[in-house]
């Protein structure tokens, strides 16, 4: 097998096994320490793909990693054995310039973020590495230029889309899923899979 997105029922994206020519490639993070190796690499492409993922990894008792920069120094994306769910397929950034708002996808960089906003002069809290992952960098707190003026990145989160471990889609508020909404800003990547992030810009 090398690419077969019917592996996993319900998923659109790709599915990447040991034996496909780009696995060592998708597999890769930050840290060339690191060489964990999955069992198999989803590459989602929107949230029903990363709930189709989870369920699969949940009936097969799969660990289950995100990559979304691939930053995270102890490699705890690419899951030894497990299923590593790859979000770089969806980093889509759209801003709404009068409501003065970015959404933007889990898999999105830092360099998106930033050039989308830029090119209509807005900014956000955002961190001072452009290859970082917007999910990894958010959802661990944030810290960049803007941080002493505006506060934290997940300090100027409106709202969150995130992926259950039950594999539901809900969002996350002030006022919906609340104590998920507060969990989220800067708790880490333990309550769920972020697939799209709303920022205050």
């Amino acid at each position: 097998m090398t690419e077969d997105r019917q592996v996993i029922p319900g998923f659109a994206g790709t599915v990447i096994d040991p034996a496909h020519d780009e696995f060592d490639a998708h597999r890769e993070v930050w840290n060339a320490m690191v060489d964990h190796r999955p069992a198999l690499i989803a590459r989602a492409t929107s949230a029903a793909d990363v709930a189709a993922a989870i369920r699969f990894a949940r009936q097969r008792d799969l660990e289950i990693g995100v990559k979304c920069g691939g930053h995270s120094v102890l490699g705890l994306s690419v899951p030894n054995g497990g299923l590593m769910i790859d979000l770089t397929p969806m980093s889509g950034v759209s801003v709404d310039t009068n409501a003065r708002r970015a959404r933007v996808q889990g898999g999105a960089l830092l360099r998106y973020l930033d050039q989308a906003t830029q090119a209509r002069g807005l900014a956000t809290t955002a961190g001072n590495v452009s290859h970082t992952g917007v999910g990894g960098l958010t959802l661990g707190g944030g810290m960049g230029w803007l941080a002493r003026q505006l506060g934290l990145a997940c300090d100027n989160v409106e709202s969150f889309e995130v992926v259950t471990a039950d594999g539901d889609v809900v969002r996350a508020t002030s006022s919906e899923n609340a104590d998920l909404f507060w969990g989220l800003r800067g708790g880490g990547g333990n309550f769920g899979i972020v697939t799209e992030f709303e920022f205050r810009l």
